[in-house]
Order: C-alpha cells, then sequence, then structure tokens
C-alpha cells in the first residue's frame, strides 16, 4: 500500500506576479533608495496587492535580496572555446542587464546606503559582480590551459580591466558606445599574450 499523497495548502504562486514584484523592487531601489522605498509602492508598481508580497518575502530586505538575486545571469552565454567571442558575448550580456535594470543607478544606491544598510552592497556583490566575475575568469583561465595567455597573467587583474571600461564610459558620458566589449576585449587580450 502506498504512502497518502499530502497536497499542498493553496494554489501555485504566480511566476508573472513574482517577477514583476522583483522588477519592481529593482526599479524602486533605483529610484528611490532603499530607506525611502515601501512595500506599498512596490505593490502598487507590480500591481499587486501588499499582502501577495508578503506571502512571498517577509521584509523589505528580504524582498530587496530575492530582488538582488534575481539580476543573476540566468543562463550564461554558452562558452564555445573563442576566447575573444566568449569575452565578449558576457561583456555584452552584461551591459544589456546593467541597461535593463537601470544598474548604474543601483550600484550608486548600494554604495550610498552601504553605511546604513551594508547587507545590500554585500549582496550586490555576492549575487551580481562576482558570478559575472567568476564568467570572465572561467574563460580566462580556460584560455590559459589552452597556451593563449601567459602562465603568470593575473587575470584577477584581467578582469577588472574587461569590466572596467564599461563603468569609466557611463561616467565619461560615452556609455552606451558601440564596441566598447571588442574594445576591451581586444586590449586585455593584447596584454595577456604569451613573449
Amino acid at each position: 500500500m502506498s504512502a497518502p499523497q499530502i497536497k499542498a495548502a493553496g494554489r501555485p504562486r504566480s511566476a508573472e506576479k513574482n517577477a514583476a514584484i522583483l522588477e519592481a523592487a529593482l526599479q524602486l531601489l533605483a529610484t528611490q533608495g532603499y530607506t525611502r522605498m515601501s512595500l506599498s509602492q512596490v505593490a502598487e508598481a507590480a500591481q499587486v496587492s501588499k499582502s501577495t508580497i508578503h506571502l512571498r518575502w517577509k521584509t523589505k530586505a528580504d524582498l530587496v535580496t530575492a530582488a538582488l538575486a534575481a539580476l543573476r545571469m540566468a543562463d550564461a552565454p554558452p562558452v564555445s572555446g573563442d576566447t575573444r567571442a566568449d569575452l565578449v558575448a558576457i561583456l555584452d550580456d552584461f551591459a544589456a542587464t546593467v541597461r535593463r535594470v537601470r544598474g548604474m543607478a543601483l550600484i550608486g544606491t548600494c554604495l550610498a546606503e552601504e553605511a546604513h544598510t551594508p547587507e545590500l552592497l554585500a549582496l550586490l556583490r555576492e549575487r551580481t559582480v562576482l558570478p559575472r566575475r567568476a564568467l570572465l575568469r572561467t574563460v580566462l583561465d580556460q584560455a590559459r590551459g589552452r597556451g593563449e595567455i601567459h602562465p603568470e597573467a593575473d587575470l584577477e587583474a584581467a578582469v577588472s580591466a574587461l569590466l572596467g571600461p564599461f563603468y569609466a564610459d557611463y561616467m565619461a558620458g560615452r556609455g552606451g558606445r558601440t564596441g566598447w566589449a571588442e574594445g576591451a576585449v581586444d586590449l586585455v587580450l593584447a596584454g595577456l599574450r604569451p613573449a
């Protein structure tokens, strides 16, 4: 005799509502800042009730944590083994993600809130910055394994050099410049080649 089946209580939660709530939280975090945004604002922007949010996330910090986690790439560009193409694909995806969620404002908010809510910046690093850096580092490690990169190259510095032009261009008013990823990759790879 088989064990009785236990039904889960209630209806399954809507993936569309989850996505709308997380997107609204990110937008409000970027525009209002952590302390000024409220769950009521998120509910209004996502067109859900406040109780719908509370069924999913207990507190504002819990919601913001989930929203930052949602920024992580769901599907990394497939690694092809072509170092240049793989690095450019990762950087292009990074730029598209930042633009989609007003990421520069979000980064500014997390930096501005660091003294009062340090967990926001820690979560941004953990959920978005470090996984992206790890993707780039993996491609560079594989390239080093194929002999394309000097064996003593500082790959962490190379990763920073790949991402840096995006931020520098934004601050200089040149954000969204076509070909920035290719230029960054070509510059970094030229410096990493074996002698």
